[in-house]
């Protein structure tokens, strides 16, 4: 099952798969961190291959938590239930049972790229490496990020409660596998030299491991939305965090370029990317829309309807070029960037 918010704010939906008739009416039980709700009685609408119950619970809902939804139900067809089912809070509109893309990473001469979904599952395209990842493995919580290693031989991919794993040469400095976090991580990035990476909670706290130093973080601070992403400065002193909202929280040497924060967005921003030649840095919105701080607009999906939001996106090395990825694997290309196939 998936899950299904607005404007960042955190939110669950499960499906009727198979095609209701008509009307829905039925009671579910929703439990996870914070909440407990006992046959709550709904009614919707079927008629389709694929429909969806919407839990609009917002502030009751912790974004990135895995909340555990039952429910029975009776349609035209007769009586039906939902046995116990494991669905994360997300804060865009997906509704799948299969896993959805969450966030990809180049190679360092830009010439391939990685997607992940939620259930660890890696696709390699172009000249990025094939390796082994969690299919194999037994997450306690969904994957949420990745980032590559400096040679392009290894990846690092990070689950929402901060467990770490790494693959080829990526190695392992540390995780937050094994602690209660406040919010759960909702991405990661490597040091250049590979050896160390930081953690990013949705209230911005930052973990560090390795080699990665600890510039600060907005752990203490009450943010109007949640921290979404971040990305480092190139001589590692400094990181960015940013915020559905599009607001920018700049550390150490990172400078800040400007923000989003106090704007009428029509989608939640979900992901940053730098410029190195100018110190800049892109966001993007769930509808591909690109708001370019220091750095060049080199185009966007902002003004095309698409089939799944946008999640994540890369720069190229030249950083003429930026790509998205969208929750079904979508990828759309600008400037530089190429499309590539898989394995080629």
């Amino acid at each position: 099952m998936e899950s299904i918010g607005h404007d960042g704010n955190p939110g669950l939906v499960w499906g009727f798969y198979g095609g209701p008739e008509g009307a829905v009416n039925g009671f579910e039980d929703v439990s996870g961190p914070g909440l407990n709700i006992q046959n709550r009685p709904f009614t919707t609408t079927g008629g389709s291959a694929q429909c969806c119950q919407y839990l609009n619970l917002d502030s009751e809902l912790t974004l990135g938590a895995v909340y555990t939804v039952s429910a029975t139900w009776t349609d035209a067809n007769g009586s039906f239930s939902l046995a116990p089912t494991r669905i994360l809070a997300r804060s865009f509109f997906v509704t799948s049972q299969l896993p959805r893309v969450v966030g990809m990473a180049r190679t360092p001469d830009g010439h391939g790229y990685w997607k992940v979904d939620s259930w660890g599952g890696v696709t390699d395209y172009g000249n990025a490496a094939h390796l082994t990842h969690t299919n194999s493995l037994a997450t306690n919580q969904p994957i949420v990020g990745m980032a590559a290693t400096p040679t392009g031989d290894g990846f690092w991919l990070v689950a929402s409660d901060g467990g770490v794993f790494g693959f080829g040469d990526a190695s392992f400095y540390g995780s937050t596998g094994a602690l209660t976090l406040n919010r759960p991580i909702v991405g990661m990035a490597s040091t250049p030299d590979g050896k160390g990476y930081w953690l990013v909670a949705s209230d911005g706290g930052i973990f560090s491991f390795g080699d990665a130093v600890f510039y600060g973080s907005t752990g203490s601070i009450r943010l109007n939305r949640p921290i979404v992403g971040m990305a480092t400065t190139p001589d590692n002193g400094g990181y960015w965090l940013v915020a559905s909202d599009g607001g920018i929280f700049s550390f150490g040497d990172a400078a800040f370029q400007g923000s989003l924060g106090g704007m009428n967005l029509n989608e939640p921003v979900v992901g940053l990317a730098t410029d190195p030649m100018t110190g800049g840095y892109w966001e993007v919105a769930a509808d591909g829309g690109i708001f370019s701080f220091n750095a060049p607009f080199l185009g966007s999906t902002g003004n095309i309807r698409l089939n799944q939001p946008i999640v994540g996106m890369t720069d190229t090395p030249s950083a003429e070029g930026y790509r998205f990825v969208a929750v079904d694997g979508g990828i759309f290309d600008f400037g530089d960037a190429q499309y590539y196939a898989t394995g080629s």
